[in-house]
């Protein structure tokens, strides 16, 4: 990161936090009467803890730093101080929100427009995996909103002709510790020399990192910080179990789950790609609806995935990390944690897909004899010794022979699948079918299939 200017490190919330009982509306927040009706529309019906805390201090026109657990209305709470202020003072290219992940930059963009429909804000998403080409159209049209990747955004600071920030009025960094994790320093750090230091400029993070606050210093005029929750902490509505196991009878085990807890909607986290398409795949052929998210799938596949989910037209949806964080599906019934995280916080970010906005939920954590380390600096992080989930061991055993044989025709399909990829390196994004099953489905439908535009 460059040079960090000297700023005034951050005050607490200088007026008296109000309760949450006193504040009944966004009315009495000071949110403007047609963003309230949004609010209403969308069956918002009282502010979150971090929005009482955020709102009014942003609304004065002060840099914010907001600490808060997943799922705690962090959008709302730099969405509306931002609309509020376009409403006052209407202006083209008005505020900029980078985010960590492309999914996440598509539901923030949902909600401005959400919040902003009756009032006209246009706002443009700005990823990668995306044609560039149709972005530059769009970012000639001068939304109010920006919301994007640093990667692609700096990409088109460089190259689109014409497209600057220099009018911007609010730089919003929405997990910003996932930002920084990612190795976007260089990109944020072009991104703060090119848009004007005199702005307002929220920053929104689940932890507070040394990086973190490294980009605090650089970033931000004598910030307010508004914490929510200064300790780690998951859901009081979630139930949250782990099963211990040997490691060679994880799928069996994973099998039986989805079979006891059958009528939820499951969000399973795997560590890597492979094994989140492994997995996809055995239990397809199995029978259970199970689709894929991760990182080698090409961004139109990872939104048909994502979006098929959210429709409840899948039952089962098999992440990596690339979902941990932020994305926001009401319905998630049940996280397993198949592979454990290796990083105790990001089993917060995991369990948060679950038992959101004050709905209850369960979380299953997969622990193999290599796992126990790990499991035990995630119980000390949360502050609690978590509950075994009963299973019975006979009815598990008799499940392994099915299972197998769908183990089996799962690496048979991966297999083909890793050998079509060498074949034909072009095709290897477009083969990663969200509905797992490849080699089989490629075969019935007759060779391969057709290359998709716009990537």
């Amino acid at each position: 990161m460059a040079a960090p200017e000297e700023r005034d490190s951050p005050t607490e919330a200088s007026q008296p936090v109000m309760e949450e009982e006193e504040t009944k509306t966004f009315k009495d927040l000071g949110v403007t009467d047609v963003l309230c009706e949004a609010c209403d529309q969308l069956g918002w019906t009282k502010p979150t803890k971090i929005q009482i805390e955020a709102i009014p201090l942003a609304l004065q026109g002060r840099d914010i730093i907001g600490l808060a657990e997943t799922g705690s209305g962090k959008t709302g709470a730099f969405a509306l101080p931002i609309l509020n202020a376009l409403l006052e003072t209407p202006q083209r290219l008005f505020a900029l929100v980078l985010t960590p992940t492309r999914e996440l930059a598509f539901q923030i963009s949902e909600q401005f427009e959400a919040l902003g429909s009756s009032i006209g804000v246009q706002s443009a998403v700005i990823v990668g995996g995306i044609d560039s080409m149709s972005q530059s159209l769009a970012l000639a049209k001068k939304p109010h909103i920006i919301i994007a990747t640093p990667g692609r955004l700096t990409d088109h600071l460089e190259n689109t002709k014409g497209f600057n920030l220099r009018a911007l009025k609010y730089l919003v960094m929405d997990e910003a510790d996932r930002i920084l994790n990612m190795d976007f320093e260089t990109e944020v750090d072009k991104i703060l020399k090119v848009i004007p230091r005199d702005r307002k400029t929220f920053l929104f993070s689940a932890t507070m990192t040394k990086k973190v606050q490294k980009l605090q210093r650089a970033a931000l005029k004598n910030p307010v910080k508004c914490a929510v929750s200064s300790k780690y902490q998951t859901v009081e509505k979630l139930q949250q179990y782990y099963i211990f196991i040997p490691s060679k009878f994880k799928d069996t085990y994973l099998v039986y789950i989805l079979n006891e807890l059958a009528g939820n909607s499951f969000m399973i986290f795997c560590s890597t790609c492979n094994n989140t398409q492994r997995t996809a795949l055995l239990l397809r052929n199995l029978g259970f609806t199970a689709i894929p998210l991760h990182g080698q799938m090409s961004q139109s596949k990872r939104l048909g995935s994502l979006n098929k989910f959210k429709a409840k037209a899948r039952s089962i949806l098999l992440a990596t990390d690339v979902a941990s964080r932020g994305l926001d599906i009401p319905h998630v019934d049940v996280v397993v944690n198949f592979d454990i995280p290796t990083h105790s916080k990001d089993y917060i970010h995991r369990v948060g897909r679950t038992a959101r906005a004050g709905r209850s939920g369960k979380a299953i954590t997969f622990v193999t004899q290599y796992d126990v380390e790990l499991f035990q600096r995630i119980e000390h992080l949360i502050g609690k010794k978590l509950p075994v989930f009963p299973t019975q061991d006979d009815e598990v055993m008799m499940l392994t022979e099915r299972v197998a044989e769908a183990q089996r025709f799962a690496r048979m399909e991966l297999r083909e699948h890793g050998e079509k990829k060498k074949r034909s390196r072009e095709d290897a994004g477009d083969n990663d079918d969200t509905e797992g099953a490849i080699g089989v489905r490629n075969k019935v439908a007759g060779g391969k299939m057709k290359k998709q535009k716009g990537r």
